[in-house]
Protein backbone atom coordinates (compact mmCIF):
# COMPACT_ATOMS: atom_id res chain seq x y z
CA UNK A 1 0.00 0.00 0.00
CA UNK A 2 2.81 2.18 0.68
CA UNK A 3 4.39 2.30 -2.86
CA UNK A 4 1.25 2.81 -4.63
CA UNK A 5 0.02 5.52 -2.45
CA UNK A 6 0.70 8.77 -4.97
CA UNK A 7 1.93 12.28 -3.62
CA UNK A 8 -0.26 14.29 -5.94
CA UNK A 9 -3.59 12.47 -5.33
CA UNK A 10 -4.63 13.83 -1.81
CA UNK A 11 -7.12 16.86 -2.01
CA UNK A 12 -6.05 19.75 0.11
CA UNK A 13 -7.67 20.55 3.03
CA UNK A 14 -8.52 23.63 5.08
CA UNK A 15 -8.18 23.15 8.88
CA UNK A 16 -8.36 25.58 11.49
CA UNK A 17 -5.64 26.34 12.86
CA UNK A 18 -4.34 25.46 16.67
CA UNK A 19 -3.14 28.17 18.80
CA UNK A 20 0.26 28.65 18.05
CA UNK A 21 2.14 30.25 21.30
CA UNK A 22 5.55 29.10 22.22
CA UNK A 23 7.26 26.70 24.44
CA UNK A 24 10.39 29.26 25.09
CA UNK A 25 10.98 30.75 28.65
CA UNK A 26 12.04 34.13 28.95
CA UNK A 27 15.62 33.81 27.37
CA UNK A 28 17.93 32.65 30.66
CA UNK A 29 20.68 34.89 31.25
CA UNK A 30 23.86 33.61 29.71
CA UNK A 31 27.12 33.49 31.97
CA UNK A 32 30.13 33.11 30.19
CA UNK A 33 33.58 31.02 31.81
CA UNK A 34 35.60 32.83 33.90
CA UNK A 35 38.21 34.65 31.67
CA UNK A 36 35.79 34.23 28.63
CA UNK A 37 33.94 35.73 26.37
CA UNK A 38 31.51 38.58 27.99
CA UNK A 39 28.46 39.47 26.13
CA UNK A 40 28.42 42.76 24.72
CA UNK A 41 26.33 45.74 22.11
CA UNK A 42 28.13 43.05 19.11
CA UNK A 43 26.19 40.21 20.88
CA UNK A 44 22.37 41.46 21.23
CA UNK A 45 20.82 37.61 20.73
CA UNK A 46 20.95 34.72 22.74
CA UNK A 47 21.72 32.62 19.46
CA UNK A 48 24.99 34.78 18.78
CA UNK A 49 26.26 34.67 22.37
CA UNK A 50 25.47 30.84 22.65
CA UNK A 51 27.49 30.37 19.38
CA UNK A 52 30.52 32.69 20.47
CA UNK A 53 30.32 30.40 23.59
CA UNK A 54 30.22 27.08 21.12
CA UNK A 55 32.80 28.38 19.16
CA UNK A 56 35.55 28.76 22.12
CA UNK A 57 35.25 25.02 23.44
CA UNK A 58 34.05 23.40 19.88
CA UNK A 59 35.72 23.63 16.05
CA UNK A 60 33.43 25.70 14.42
CA UNK A 61 30.87 25.83 17.40
CA UNK A 62 28.54 22.55 16.43
CA UNK A 63 29.57 18.80 16.55
CA UNK A 64 29.05 17.62 13.19
CA UNK A 65 30.63 19.93 10.14
CA UNK A 66 26.36 19.59 8.48
CA UNK A 67 25.20 21.80 11.19
CA UNK A 68 27.73 24.46 10.41
CA UNK A 69 25.50 27.30 8.61
CA UNK A 70 27.84 29.90 8.82
CA UNK A 71 29.03 32.39 11.64
CA UNK A 72 25.44 34.07 10.87
CA UNK A 73 23.11 31.26 10.30
CA UNK A 74 24.57 28.53 12.78
CA UNK A 75 21.47 28.03 15.14
CA UNK A 76 21.22 26.66 18.57
CA UNK A 77 18.00 24.97 19.50
CA UNK A 78 16.83 25.51 23.04
CA UNK A 79 14.09 22.52 22.91
CA UNK A 80 11.96 20.58 20.94
CA UNK A 81 7.81 19.13 21.06
CA UNK A 82 6.31 17.05 18.54
CA UNK A 83 6.56 18.69 15.26
CA UNK A 84 8.74 22.11 16.72
CA UNK A 85 11.91 23.16 17.76
CA UNK A 86 12.42 26.36 19.60
CA UNK A 87 15.69 28.17 19.40
CA UNK A 88 17.35 29.58 22.11
CA UNK A 89 15.82 33.49 21.62
CA UNK A 90 12.30 31.64 21.65
CA UNK A 91 11.40 31.40 18.06
CA UNK A 92 9.26 28.22 17.12
CA UNK A 93 10.09 26.48 14.15
CA UNK A 94 7.92 23.59 12.19
CA UNK A 95 10.64 21.52 11.93
CA UNK A 96 11.28 19.16 8.52
CA UNK A 97 14.81 18.75 9.45
CA UNK A 98 13.81 16.38 12.03
CA UNK A 99 17.48 15.74 13.62
CA UNK A 100 17.95 14.41 9.55
CA UNK A 101 15.72 12.12 9.83
CA UNK A 102 15.70 10.01 12.95
CA UNK A 103 12.55 11.78 14.63
CA UNK A 104 9.90 9.68 13.41
CA UNK A 105 7.33 10.11 15.67
CA UNK A 106 8.23 13.04 17.00
CA UNK A 107 10.36 15.28 19.11
CA UNK A 108 10.21 14.15 23.43
CA UNK A 109 7.73 11.41 22.17
CA UNK A 110 5.99 10.40 25.65
CA UNK A 111 5.52 6.92 24.81
CA UNK A 112 9.79 6.68 24.22
CA UNK A 113 10.48 8.95 26.80
CA UNK A 114 8.80 6.92 29.24
CA UNK A 115 9.60 3.78 27.99
CA UNK A 116 13.87 5.05 28.16
CA UNK A 117 13.10 6.36 31.98
CA UNK A 118 11.25 3.22 32.90
CA UNK A 119 14.13 1.36 31.35
CA UNK A 120 16.91 3.01 32.65
CA UNK A 121 16.40 3.05 36.08
CA UNK A 122 17.62 -0.46 36.02
CA UNK A 123 20.97 0.12 34.69
CA UNK A 124 22.38 1.13 31.52
CA UNK A 125 25.31 -0.85 30.46
CA UNK A 126 25.81 -4.34 31.29
CA UNK A 127 28.17 -5.62 28.01
CA UNK A 128 25.61 -8.26 28.22
CA UNK A 129 22.84 -9.23 26.57
CA UNK A 130 19.21 -7.43 28.03
CA UNK A 131 15.70 -8.01 27.74
CA UNK A 132 15.16 -4.71 25.94
CA UNK A 133 17.23 -5.71 23.57
CA UNK A 134 16.16 -8.94 22.89
CA UNK A 135 12.61 -7.33 22.62
CA UNK A 136 13.85 -4.78 19.97
CA UNK A 137 15.82 -7.33 17.93
CA UNK A 138 12.46 -9.57 18.03
CA UNK A 139 10.59 -6.78 16.50
CA UNK A 140 13.12 -5.17 14.08
CA UNK A 141 12.86 -8.69 12.72
CA UNK A 142 9.35 -9.32 12.39
CA UNK A 143 8.38 -6.08 10.90
CA UNK A 144 11.31 -6.13 8.28
CA UNK A 145 11.88 -9.64 7.74
CA UNK A 146 15.38 -10.12 8.51
CA UNK A 147 16.30 -12.85 10.04
CA UNK A 148 19.03 -11.76 12.27
CA UNK A 149 20.03 -8.58 14.20
CA UNK A 150 23.35 -6.90 15.88
CA UNK A 151 23.05 -3.46 17.41
CA UNK A 152 24.90 -0.64 16.54
CA UNK A 153 25.37 3.05 17.85
CA UNK A 154 25.00 4.89 14.74
CA UNK A 155 24.39 4.62 10.56
CA UNK A 156 28.03 5.28 10.20
CA UNK A 157 28.68 1.77 12.49
CA UNK A 158 26.21 -0.02 10.70
CA UNK A 159 27.46 0.50 7.14
CA UNK A 160 31.04 -0.02 8.33
CA UNK A 161 30.25 -3.46 10.14
CA UNK A 162 27.40 -4.50 7.34
CA UNK A 163 31.15 -4.09 4.88
CA UNK A 164 33.30 -5.63 7.27
CA UNK A 165 30.93 -8.83 7.20
CA UNK A 166 30.80 -9.01 3.47
CA UNK A 167 34.45 -8.73 2.70
CA UNK A 168 34.68 -11.62 5.56
CA UNK A 169 31.98 -13.84 3.88
CA UNK A 170 33.47 -13.25 0.40
CA UNK A 171 37.15 -13.23 0.78
CA UNK A 172 36.91 -10.16 -1.33
CA UNK A 173 37.95 -6.38 -1.01
CA UNK A 174 36.79 -4.21 -3.07
CA UNK A 175 33.18 -2.42 -3.14
CA UNK A 176 30.76 -0.48 -5.45
CA UNK A 177 29.31 2.75 -4.39
CA UNK A 178 26.92 5.15 -6.31
CA UNK A 179 28.06 8.45 -6.62
CA UNK A 180 26.11 10.97 -4.53
CA UNK A 181 25.54 8.48 -1.42
CA UNK A 182 26.43 9.43 1.89
CA UNK A 183 27.11 6.03 3.84
CA UNK A 184 28.48 7.25 7.02
CA UNK A 185 31.67 9.71 8.16
CA UNK A 186 34.38 6.17 8.00
CA UNK A 187 36.97 5.84 5.57
CA UNK A 188 35.76 3.21 3.51
CA UNK A 189 32.50 4.87 2.54
CA UNK A 190 33.87 9.08 1.94
CA UNK A 191 34.47 8.45 -1.49
CA UNK A 192 32.13 10.59 -4.51
CA UNK A 193 29.12 11.51 -2.01
CA UNK A 194 27.02 14.33 -1.61
CA UNK A 195 29.44 16.97 -1.24
CA UNK A 196 32.02 15.86 -3.98
CA UNK A 197 32.65 18.01 -6.75
CA UNK A 198 31.47 16.52 -9.99
CA UNK A 199 33.82 18.03 -12.08
CA UNK A 200 36.44 16.05 -9.91
CA UNK A 201 34.30 13.14 -10.72
CA UNK A 202 36.21 12.42 -14.26
CA UNK A 203 34.43 10.64 -17.42
CA UNK A 204 31.12 9.16 -16.53
CA UNK A 205 32.16 5.96 -18.27
CA UNK A 206 35.62 5.50 -16.38
CA UNK A 207 34.47 7.54 -12.66
CA UNK A 208 37.74 8.36 -10.45
CA UNK A 209 36.93 8.17 -6.70
CA UNK A 210 36.90 11.35 -4.98
CA UNK A 211 37.82 11.66 -1.31
CA UNK A 212 35.56 13.50 0.79
CA UNK A 213 37.46 14.76 3.26
CA UNK A 214 41.56 14.98 3.52
CA UNK A 215 42.80 12.43 5.79
CA UNK A 216 41.41 9.33 3.95
CA UNK A 217 44.19 6.77 3.18
CA UNK A 218 45.35 6.90 -0.40
CA UNK A 219 45.42 3.13 -0.64
CA UNK A 220 41.60 2.75 0.53
CA UNK A 221 41.22 4.82 -3.43
CA UNK A 222 41.28 0.74 -4.92
CA UNK A 223 39.01 -0.63 -2.93
CA UNK A 224 35.90 1.72 -3.82
CA UNK A 225 34.38 1.30 -7.34
CA UNK A 226 31.99 4.45 -7.74
CA UNK A 227 29.21 4.40 -10.70
CA UNK A 228 26.45 6.87 -11.71
CA UNK A 229 22.91 5.66 -9.58
CA UNK A 230 20.10 4.42 -11.81
CA UNK A 231 23.19 3.58 -15.18
CA UNK A 232 22.23 -0.16 -16.11
CA UNK A 233 24.62 -0.37 -18.50
CA UNK A 234 27.60 0.90 -16.78
CA UNK A 235 27.17 -1.72 -13.58
CA UNK A 236 26.68 -4.57 -15.82
CA UNK A 237 29.84 -4.01 -17.54
CA UNK A 238 31.46 -3.02 -14.32
CA UNK A 239 30.49 -6.36 -12.57
CA UNK A 240 31.09 -8.36 -15.66
CA UNK A 241 34.37 -7.22 -15.70
CA UNK A 242 35.60 -6.92 -11.85
CA UNK A 243 32.73 -9.27 -10.19
CA UNK A 244 35.15 -11.97 -8.79
CA UNK A 245 37.15 -9.48 -6.66
CA UNK A 246 33.99 -7.19 -5.52
CA UNK A 247 32.33 -7.98 -2.10
CA UNK A 248 29.52 -5.83 -1.78
CA UNK A 249 27.51 -3.73 -3.77
CA UNK A 250 26.49 -0.90 -1.15
CA UNK A 251 23.38 0.62 -2.41
CA UNK A 252 20.43 3.67 -0.72
CA UNK A 253 17.09 2.47 -2.55
CA UNK A 254 16.20 6.35 -2.78
CA UNK A 255 19.30 8.77 -2.54
CA UNK A 256 19.03 10.40 0.68
CA UNK A 257 21.68 12.73 0.50
CA UNK A 258 21.02 13.75 -3.24
CA UNK A 259 17.51 15.45 -2.58
CA UNK A 260 15.59 11.85 -2.50
CA UNK A 261 16.41 10.72 -6.17
CA UNK A 262 14.58 7.85 -6.47
CA UNK A 263 15.42 4.20 -8.40
CA UNK A 264 14.77 3.86 -11.88
CA UNK A 265 11.79 0.98 -11.98
CA UNK A 266 13.86 -2.28 -12.15
CA UNK A 267 17.22 -0.88 -10.87
CA UNK A 268 16.89 -2.37 -7.16
CA UNK A 269 16.13 -5.70 -8.90
CA UNK A 270 18.88 -5.41 -11.53
CA UNK A 271 21.31 -5.12 -8.35
CA UNK A 272 19.85 -8.19 -6.61
CA UNK A 273 20.43 -10.37 -10.14
CA UNK A 274 23.40 -8.95 -10.63
CA UNK A 275 24.42 -10.09 -6.85
CA UNK A 276 22.80 -13.50 -6.97
CA UNK A 277 24.96 -14.23 -10.59
CA UNK A 278 28.44 -12.93 -8.90
CA UNK A 279 28.32 -14.32 -5.27
CA UNK A 280 28.18 -10.31 -4.43
CA UNK A 281 26.66 -9.41 -1.12
CA UNK A 282 23.94 -6.90 -1.84
CA UNK A 283 24.09 -4.09 1.20
CA UNK A 284 21.07 -2.10 1.19
CA UNK A 285 21.71 1.17 3.72
CA UNK A 286 18.13 2.14 5.30
CA UNK A 287 20.30 4.56 7.44
CA UNK A 288 17.49 6.98 6.51
CA UNK A 289 14.52 4.58 4.70
CA UNK A 290 14.47 1.86 6.85
CA UNK A 291 11.22 2.25 9.54
CA UNK A 292 10.39 5.45 8.14
CA UNK A 293 8.81 5.06 4.16
CA UNK A 294 7.35 1.99 5.45
CA UNK A 295 6.81 -0.52 8.35
CA UNK A 296 9.05 -2.76 6.76
CA UNK A 297 11.41 -0.07 5.25
CA UNK A 298 12.33 -0.15 1.39
CA UNK A 299 12.79 -3.56 1.38
CA UNK A 300 8.99 -3.61 1.80
CA UNK A 301 8.45 -0.45 -0.35
CA UNK A 302 10.17 -1.73 -3.04
CA UNK A 303 9.98 -5.97 -2.85
CA UNK A 304 13.29 -5.98 -2.38
CA UNK A 305 15.42 -8.55 -0.09
CA UNK A 306 18.81 -7.81 0.41
CA UNK A 307 21.74 -9.81 2.03
CA UNK A 308 22.63 -7.09 4.57
CA UNK A 309 20.73 -4.59 5.56
CA UNK A 310 22.08 -1.28 8.07
CA UNK A 311 19.54 0.44 9.87
CA UNK A 312 19.63 3.89 12.36
CA UNK A 313 18.01 6.91 12.61
CA UNK A 314 14.15 6.37 12.70
CA UNK A 315 14.14 2.78 14.74
CA UNK A 316 15.00 4.98 17.78
CA UNK A 317 12.99 8.07 17.45
CA UNK A 318 16.41 10.18 18.24
CA UNK A 319 17.89 7.91 20.54
CA UNK A 320 21.27 6.76 19.02
CA UNK A 321 21.00 3.50 17.97
CA UNK A 322 21.65 1.65 14.74
CA UNK A 323 22.03 -2.18 13.78
CA UNK A 324 22.94 -4.59 10.49
CA UNK A 325 20.44 -7.12 9.88
CA UNK A 326 19.84 -9.48 6.93
CA UNK A 327 20.16 -13.16 6.25
CA UNK A 328 21.14 -15.49 8.43
CA UNK A 329 23.38 -17.11 6.23
CA UNK A 330 25.47 -14.18 6.21
CA UNK A 331 24.94 -12.38 9.38
CA UNK A 332 26.47 -15.69 11.21
CA UNK A 333 29.87 -15.00 8.85
CA UNK A 334 29.99 -12.33 12.64
CA UNK A 335 31.98 -15.46 14.64
CA UNK A 336 33.67 -14.45 17.96
CA UNK A 337 37.12 -14.31 17.71
CA UNK A 338 37.21 -14.68 14.07
CA UNK A 339 35.13 -12.01 12.37
CA UNK A 340 34.72 -8.75 14.66
CA UNK A 341 31.46 -6.50 15.60
CA UNK A 342 30.86 -5.14 18.95
CA UNK A 343 31.55 -1.80 20.67
CA UNK A 344 31.19 -1.13 24.54
CA UNK A 345 27.81 0.57 23.99
CA UNK A 346 25.90 -1.39 21.41
CA UNK A 347 22.66 -2.88 22.68
CA UNK A 348 23.06 -0.06 25.45
CA UNK A 349 19.79 0.15 27.60
CA UNK A 350 18.75 3.42 27.02
CA UNK A 351 19.00 2.84 23.04
CA UNK A 352 17.38 0.21 22.79
CA UNK A 353 14.42 0.69 24.93
CA UNK A 354 13.70 3.86 22.96
CA UNK A 355 13.61 1.54 19.65
CA UNK A 356 11.54 -1.29 21.42
CA UNK A 357 8.74 1.71 22.49
CA UNK A 358 9.32 3.16 18.86
CA UNK A 359 8.65 -0.16 17.17
CA UNK A 360 5.60 -0.72 19.12
CA UNK A 361 4.18 2.40 18.42
CA UNK A 362 4.53 1.98 14.83
CA UNK A 363 3.02 -1.72 14.97
CA UNK A 364 0.05 0.03 16.88
CA UNK A 365 -1.01 3.35 15.08
CA UNK A 366 -1.51 4.47 12.53
CA UNK A 367 1.89 6.04 12.52
CA UNK A 368 2.42 5.52 8.36
CA UNK A 369 -0.38 5.99 6.95
CA UNK A 370 -0.65 9.49 8.85
CA UNK A 371 2.98 10.48 7.92
CA UNK A 372 2.10 9.07 3.89
CA UNK A 373 -0.85 11.25 4.15
CA UNK A 374 0.20 14.75 5.35
CA UNK A 375 3.78 14.33 3.72
CA UNK A 376 2.02 14.17 0.00
CA UNK A 377 -0.24 16.96 0.60
CA UNK A 378 3.06 18.99 1.20
CA UNK A 379 5.08 17.34 -1.71
CA UNK A 380 1.71 18.11 -3.54
CA UNK A 381 1.32 21.66 -2.64
CA UNK A 382 4.91 22.60 -3.13
CA UNK A 383 4.91 21.36 -6.56
CA UNK A 384 1.59 23.37 -7.44
CA UNK A 385 3.37 26.23 -5.80
CA UNK A 386 6.39 26.38 -7.55
CA UNK A 387 4.72 25.26 -10.84
CA UNK A 388 2.10 28.55 -10.41
CA UNK A 389 5.42 30.71 -9.65
CA UNK A 390 7.04 29.42 -12.54
CA UNK A 391 10.11 27.36 -11.12
CA UNK A 392 11.54 25.01 -12.61
CA UNK A 393 11.71 22.67 -10.53
CA UNK A 394 10.97 18.55 -9.86
CA UNK A 395 9.91 17.24 -6.19
CA UNK A 396 11.24 13.38 -5.95
CA UNK A 397 11.09 10.95 -3.04
CA UNK A 398 8.38 9.95 -1.34
CA UNK A 399 5.91 11.65 1.22
CA UNK A 400 8.06 10.03 4.13
CA UNK A 401 10.97 11.94 2.75
CA UNK A 402 11.26 14.03 -0.40
CA UNK A 403 13.17 16.40 -2.08
CA UNK A 404 12.84 19.75 -3.91
CA UNK A 405 15.15 20.60 -6.32
CA UNK A 406 14.64 23.78 -8.11
CA UNK A 407 15.74 24.16 -11.19
CA UNK A 408 17.60 26.89 -13.52
CA UNK A 409 16.67 25.83 -16.68
CA UNK A 410 12.86 25.22 -17.84
CA UNK A 411 12.93 21.80 -19.39
CA UNK A 412 15.75 19.86 -18.34
CA UNK A 413 14.65 16.13 -17.18
CA UNK A 414 13.64 15.42 -13.59
CA UNK A 415 17.50 13.94 -11.96
CA UNK A 416 18.19 10.49 -11.87
CA UNK A 417 21.80 10.40 -10.28
CA UNK A 418 24.18 12.75 -8.81
CA UNK A 419 25.48 14.33 -12.10
CA UNK A 420 22.40 15.16 -13.48
CA UNK A 421 21.07 16.60 -10.54
CA UNK A 422 23.99 18.93 -10.57
CA UNK A 423 23.57 20.24 -14.05
CA UNK A 424 19.30 20.73 -12.69
CA UNK A 425 20.08 22.67 -9.46
CA UNK A 426 20.19 26.39 -9.05
CA UNK A 427 21.39 26.31 -5.89
CA UNK A 428 21.49 30.26 -5.37
CA UNK A 429 17.47 30.15 -5.75
CA UNK A 430 16.92 27.04 -3.80
CA UNK A 431 19.01 28.77 -1.12
CA UNK A 432 16.79 32.07 -0.75
CA UNK A 433 13.90 30.42 -0.68
CA UNK A 434 14.93 28.19 2.53
CA UNK A 435 16.34 31.39 4.12
CA UNK A 436 12.85 32.93 3.58
CA UNK A 437 10.81 29.87 4.67
CA UNK A 438 13.70 29.85 7.79
CA UNK A 439 12.48 33.67 8.57
CA UNK A 440 8.70 32.48 8.47
CA UNK A 441 9.50 29.10 11.41
CA UNK A 442 9.49 27.22 8.72
CA UNK A 443 12.97 25.20 9.10
CA UNK A 444 13.99 22.40 5.80
CA UNK A 445 17.69 22.05 5.43
CA UNK A 446 19.20 24.93 4.17
CA UNK A 447 21.10 22.36 1.65
CA UNK A 448 18.87 21.12 -0.68
CA UNK A 449 20.14 17.80 -1.36
CA UNK A 450 19.05 16.59 2.26
CA UNK A 451 15.57 15.72 2.09
CA UNK A 452 12.28 17.46 4.20
CA UNK A 453 10.92 14.80 6.78
CA UNK A 454 7.92 14.58 7.92
CA UNK A 455 6.78 12.95 11.22
CA UNK A 456 3.80 11.56 13.25
CA UNK A 457 3.23 15.02 15.10
CA UNK A 458 3.05 16.80 12.12
CA UNK A 459 -0.53 17.97 11.86
CA UNK A 460 -3.03 19.24 9.14
CA UNK A 461 -2.18 22.61 10.68
CA UNK A 462 1.37 22.72 10.37
CA UNK A 463 0.99 21.52 6.59
CA UNK A 464 -1.71 24.13 6.34
CA UNK A 465 0.89 26.71 7.46
CA UNK A 466 3.76 25.40 5.81
CA UNK A 467 2.38 25.81 2.52
CA UNK A 468 0.86 29.20 3.10
CA UNK A 469 4.55 30.18 4.04
CA UNK A 470 5.95 28.89 1.11
CA UNK A 471 4.06 31.11 -0.95
CA UNK A 472 5.08 33.84 0.90
CA UNK A 473 8.82 33.01 0.77
CA UNK A 474 8.09 32.71 -2.52
CA UNK A 475 6.62 35.58 -3.47
CA UNK A 476 9.27 37.91 -1.79
CA UNK A 477 12.44 35.95 -2.96
CA UNK A 478 11.00 36.18 -6.94
CA UNK A 479 10.05 39.82 -6.54
CA UNK A 480 13.70 41.04 -5.39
Amino acid sequence: MFREQSFDNLPMENLERPAVGSMASAPAEVKAPAGGLQPTAALPTQRAQWFARASRVMPWGVSSNFRYWGEEGTMVIARGKGAYVWDVDGKRFIDYRLGFGPVILGHAYDAVNQAVIQAMQDGNVFAMTNVHEVRAAEAICRMTGVEQVRFTNSGAESTMHALRVARAHTGRERFIKFEGCYHGAHDHVMWSTSTSPVSAMGSRRNPIPVPTSSGIPSVLRDKVIPLPYNDFEMLERTVRDYGHEIAAILVEPIMGNSACIMPAPGWLEFIRHLCDAHGIVLILDEVKTGFRIAPGGAQQFFNIQADLVAYAKAMGNGFPVGAIGGKREFMMTIEPGAVGQGGTYCGNVVSVAACEATLRVMETEPVFEVINQRGARLMSGIHQLLEQYGVPHAVTGVPAMFGVHIGHTPGLPIPTDYRSMSRFADESLSHRITAALHQRGILPDIDFQEPWFLCYSHSEADIDETLEKYEDALREVLRA
